[in-house]
């Protein structure tokens, strides 16, 4: 995720800081710096570079609207979010192309609104990541067990049964094969024969064994699983260099 790089300006200190605190859970706003003038501000932005601006409009000798004009004129014009106690403002900040106007106090519905539109703005096709479930869910005696992938070295059906083999102990469901495979899509298994799917963090070495098949060592474990001569290629494939 690209970052916004942020600058903050406002002649007083408690609201910058407010502002600083308000945007600390956003990942992608990085605050590079603060200024407590107009022309510092200007000074800043044109070191800095910053992608935004959060401006406040009431600040003596030069005042946020004069920085906003200002900054204009640079190489890289930041975008701007004029943040300000005085509503009157709202219609000139609009006419500077601003891309939002907060009223102080700061609202945290407000400000979550407002990087919102920023994001559009500066990223407007940037997807945000998928969330990846961490855990794999097995019932056992009427409760949920929560196992962590990264602990489970393989996976076998065994008639109506699945067994997951991990490091500790064997859990037991009755999802398919398949469906097992499915749910741990994103993580390090691969497919070895139609019943078996392996960790492939906890595989070794490989023999070759009889018709073309292999056997597989495992770490954590003393035994030994058959490769399918048609997934041997594949397995080669997916764990060399």
């Amino acid at each position: 995720m690209e970052k916004i790089k942020t600058l903050i300006v406002d002649d007083e200190r408690f609201s910058r800081e407010e502002l600083i605190f308000l945007l600390e859970p956003y990942e992608n706003i990085e605050v590079i710096g603060q200024a407590k003038s107009g022309e510092e501000a200007v000074m800043e932005t044109l070191k800095l570079q910053p992608d935004v601006l959060f401006l406040d409009v009431e600040m003596p000798k030069m005042d946020g609207m004069a920085v906003a004009k200002a900054v204009q004129e640079l190489k890289k014009v930041p975008e701007i979010v004029f943040a300000t106690a005085y509503p009157d403002f709202a219609v000139e900040a609009f006419r500077q192309q601003a891309v939002d106007y907060l009223l102080k106090p700061f609202d945290e519905e407000q400000s979550g609104e407002t990087i919102e539109r920023i994001q559009k703005k500066l990223h407007p096709y940037e997807r945000k990541p998928d969330y990846t479930p961490s855990k794999f869910a097995v019932e056992v005696d009427g409760t949920i067990e929560y196992i962590d992938p990264g602990k489970i070295i393989y996976v076998y059906r065994e008639g109506r049964v699945t067994k997951i083999v991990g490091r500790e102990k064997v859990y037991e469901t009755k999802d398919a094969l398949k469906d097992v495979e499915q749910r741990l899509r994103g993580f390090s298994f691969f497919r070895i024969h139609k019943s078996y799917l392996v960790n492939l963090d906890y595989i070794y070495r490989l023999s070759p064994w009889f018709n073309g098949a292999y056997q597989l060592e495992l770490k954590s474990t003393d035994e030994k699983l058959s490769v399918s001569r048609n997934y041997v290629r594949d397995l080669r494939n997916k764990l060399e260099l």
